[in-house]
């Protein structure tokens, strides 16, 4: 996975992530929803519809003086903590 800050300030970070898809970007989108200091977190595709850039760019707006980047390592964490939740419930389970 490649990341690329496209644009950082105090309280917005956009960055690319290569290689990922819808998948992972609406459970990383929703993990950073569940926190009271994230405003708003959003992706898109292909924002330059035709031949622009088709990686992703994810879009965290935060809240109350918390950086971004925090945000997102936050929600990084709590995505392969729930990952690793569900894999042991079901390797439990089989």
């Amino acid at each position: 996975m490649e990341l690329r800050v496209t644009e950082s300030t105090e309280d917005e970070l956009s960055i690319e992530i290569a290689g990922e898809d819808h998948t992972f970007m609406n459970v990383l989108k929703g993990a950073l929803l569940e926190h009271d200091d994230v405003s708003a977190a959003t992706y898109d595709v292909n924002p330059e519809q035709s031949g622009g850039q088709t990686e992703p760019i994810l879009t965290i707006k935060t809240e109350g003086g918390v950086d971004p980047l925090e945000a997102l390592e936050e929600a990084a964490a709590d995505v392969r903590d729930k990952a690793v939740t569900f894999r042991e419930t079901f390797e439990s389970a089989a």
